[in-house]
């Protein structure tokens, strides 16, 4: 497996310009989110790509595959095939609508009903299937074989991992300087579209939750293993295995943090306080780990941080008050 570059990141970036919003940028220092102390003035740069047309910041994955010039002929005659917790496949089912695609989605039954309903209102097939994202990946490896279809991979297929690192691609050249970038990682097609974009000029910080820890628990390992998937931010972030491409770039990780499902829950309220800005719990993953204190920027650091998602129920994380 040859890992994607930033290369691979650029020649794929024009096609996206069509379809994909370029997402604004918000500035923010740490104590307007809250914090106290010597890190209240550290300045934050976060990418807004909740602001993407479906919420997150896959439907540049899947517009990067849906345009690939060497796919049309059989995206043509047999569409595509994707399984999803949710924001890859409303993610592919926007873009097949978009460019004209026929497109089947398979999702866990226990996804949320914010992601399932939009993907049949776009008009893909929509497959149900009991347990996590794995088990629906398998269905639909099986609905491939026999369709001939394109197989879409939320997470571990080069032009998916080279359209998701558009997004820090953006970031850089929106941002003054930046030193750091913190990145939510459940299989990781983020973390490595990232770490390709970046091509080693700023450090690259992994962040997981408890209950979505594919990445921390292979290095433990030594290697990718399987992991029980659970928590908040499992429908975004529940792949049950780190992704070769994520894994292959590991070395180049400045660090790999963990974060609880009650500091996600707390940077989301943060976020809605400080810039009224509503975050699913995967969306605020790499926040956390600022709000709780699990990453401490060093002195004069600039830090930049993804904001990927935004599908949930807004009432979950800014409930409106009673009238007076």
């Amino acid at each position: 497996m040859v890992p994607v570059t930033a290369a691979d990141v650029a020649a794929v970036h024009p096609r996206l310009a069509a379809h994909v919003r370029r997402t604004p940028v918000l500035e923010l220092r740490l104590g307007d989110l809250g914090l106290t102390g010597e890190v209240a003035h550290a300045p934050l740069v976060a990418k807004l790509d909740l602001l993407q047309p479906t919420g997150s910041f896959k439907v540049r994955g899947a517009v990067a595959l849906l345009t690939d010039p060497a796919l049309q002929e059989r995206l043509r005659a047999a569409g595509v095939i994707a399984a999803s917790g949710g924001n890859f496949g409303l993610a592919v089912a926007w873009a097949a609508a978009r460019l004209g695609v026929t497109a089947t989605v398979v999702v866990p039954s226990s996804s949320p009903r914010a992601k399932l309903d939009p993907i049949a209102a776009l008009g893909a097939e929509l497959v149900l299937v009991d347990g996590v994202y794995a088990d629906a990946f398998a269905a639909a490896e099986g609905s491939r074989a026999a369709s001939g279809a394109v197989l879409a991979h939320a997470y571990d297929q080069p032009q998916v991992v080279a359209g998701q690192g558009t997004s820090v691609r953006e970031l850089l050249a929106s941002a003054e300087r930046l030193d750091t970038v913190l990145v939510a990682c459940g299989g990781g097609g983020l973390l490595a579209g990232t770490i390709a974009a970046v091509a080693d000029r700023i450090r690259v910080v992994a962040v997981e939750t408890h209950g979505t820890a594919t990445l921390h628990t292979a290095l433990a390992a030594g290697q990718p293993v399987d992991v029980v998937v659970s928590g908040q931010s499992a429908s975004s972030l529940g792949a049950r295995r780190i992704g070769a491409h994520a894994w292959a770039v590991r070395d180049r990780l400045a660090a790999a943090l963990l974060v609880t499902d009650t500091e996600v829950a707390d940077a989301q309220r943060r976020l809605w306080q400080a810039a009224r800005l509503v975050a699913e719990p995967g969306g605020a993953v790499a926040l956390a780990a600022l709000t709780s204190g699990r990453y401490r920027p060093a002195a004069d650091e600039r830090i930049g941080v993804l904001l990927c998602g935004a599908n949930t129920d807004p009432g979950s994380v800014a409930p409106v008050p009673p009238p007076r």
